[in-house]
C-alpha cells in the first residue's frame, strides 16, 4: 500500500521527564512513511541527550533558543514535506495505532481536510485514563462552545495548512493552536473520527495547567474576530458566551446549537465500516 507521508513535529523545552515517552509514542509505531522533527528550545535538563538517542530515526532536530511555542512549531514544519501534518507536545503521546489509523482515514475519506479523534487523557505512562466524546463543528463554536479542541488528536492535510496561511501566529503565547483551528474552520469542516488518536497529559508544569486563564483570554479575543467574520454582531457574542440569561442570547444560542446538531448528522462524522473494512462518513 502506498501510504501517505505523515509529518509530525514535537516542540520541547525542559521536559526530560516525559520527552522520551513522547518520542517513543511516535517512533515505535513503525509507520513506514514518517517524517519526524523535534525542535528543542535550548533545554538544560538533559533533554538533548534523550533526543540524541533517537537522532538516527529523526528527519531533523535542533536545540537552540526560539521565540516561543508557535515559533518552534513553525520552525519544525519548515523542515517537513508530508501530505499529512500534526504536532505532539513533549508531555503528550500518540497510541500504537494512531499514525496507521490516520493514514487510513485520509485515504478512505479523501474529502476530509482535517480530522480529530475522541479526546483522551493521560496520567502516567501512555495508557488513557479517561475520554471525552465531544466533536465540535463550526456551529458549536459560534454557539459559545469553543473552549477546547484537543490539539493532540488533530491531523490535517498540507493543502489546508497552506490555504490557512501556512504558519502558527507567533504573536500568540498560549492559544496559538486555537487560533489556527479558527482559520481552518474558515476553510473546511472538521471531521470527527470515532476512535482515540492522541492523549493529553495533565501535569503541574503543563502550559494548560499553569496558564489556563491566559489561554482562555487569548482564545476569547480571537474567537471574537472569528464570530464577527460570520456577520454576527459582537454585542450578541457577549450574551452568548457569558453567564447572562438575556432572552436574545438564549434564542441565539439555541438556534446555533440546533444548527450544530443538524450539521453533526450530515457533515461530518467518520466511523468504521466493519463489513467493508474501511472508514466511512455518516
Amino acid at each position: 500500500m502506498n501510504l501517505p507521508k505523515i509529518s509530525i513535529v514535537t516542540p520541547s523545552f525542559n521536559q526530560s521527564g516525559m520527552l522520551e515517552q513522547t518520542l517513543r509514542s511516535v517512533l515505535d509505531q513503525g509507520y513506514p512513511n514518517l517524517e519526524y522533527v523535534v525542535i528543542d528550545a535550548g533545554s538544560t535538563d538533559g533533554s538533548v541527550d534523550i533526543i540524541r538517542k533517537y537522532q538516527d530515526r529523526l528527519a531533523y532536530w535542533v536545540s537552540e533558543p526560539d521565540r516561543g511555542h508557535a515559533d518552534g512549531i513553525n520552525k519544525g514544519f519548515a523542515h517537513t514535506t508530508g501530505e499529512i501534518m500534526a504536532w505532539i507536545n513533549s508531555s503528550d503521546a500518540y497510541y500504537p495505532w494512531t499514525l496507521a489509523t490516520v493514514a487510513k482515514v485520509f485515504m478512505d475519506v479523501p474529502e476530509a481536510r482535517w480530522i480529530t479523534g475522541v479526546a483522551s487523557y493521560l496520567s502516567e505512562g501512555v495508557s488513557p485514563v479517561s475520554v471525552a466524546h465531544e466533536h465540535a463543528n463550526v456551529y458549536d463554536l459560534l454557539s459559545g462552545k469553543y473552549g477546547w479542541l484537543q490539539q493532540e488528536s488533530i491531523f490535517w492535510k498540507r493543502s489546508l495548512w497552506d490555504d490557512a496561511g501556512g504558519h502558527l501566529n507567533t504573536n500568540i503565547k498560549l492559544a496559538c493552536d486555537f487560533e489556527l483551528w479558527l482559520r481552518f474552520f474558515q476553510k473546511a469542516p472538521i471531521y470527527g473520527v470515532d476512535t482515540i488518536l492522541g492523549g493529553f497529559r495533565y501535569h503541574e508544569d503543563g502550559r494548560a495547567t499553569t496558564h489556563r486563564a491566559q489561554y482562555r483570554a487569548e482564545a476569547a479575543e480571537h474567537f471574537s474576530k472569528f464570530y464577527e467574520s460570520f456577520g454576527l454582531r459582537d454585542h450578541l457574542r457577549g450574551q452568548l458566551v457569558g453567564k447572562t440569561n438575556n432572552p436574545v442570547g438564549r434564542v441565539l444560542r439555541s438556534t446555533l446549537r440546533r444548527l450544530g446538531a443538524m450539521q453533526w448528522y450530515r457533515n461530518p462524522r467518520i466511523v468504521y465500516d466493519y463489513d467493508h473494512h474501511r472508514w466511512v462518513t455518516m
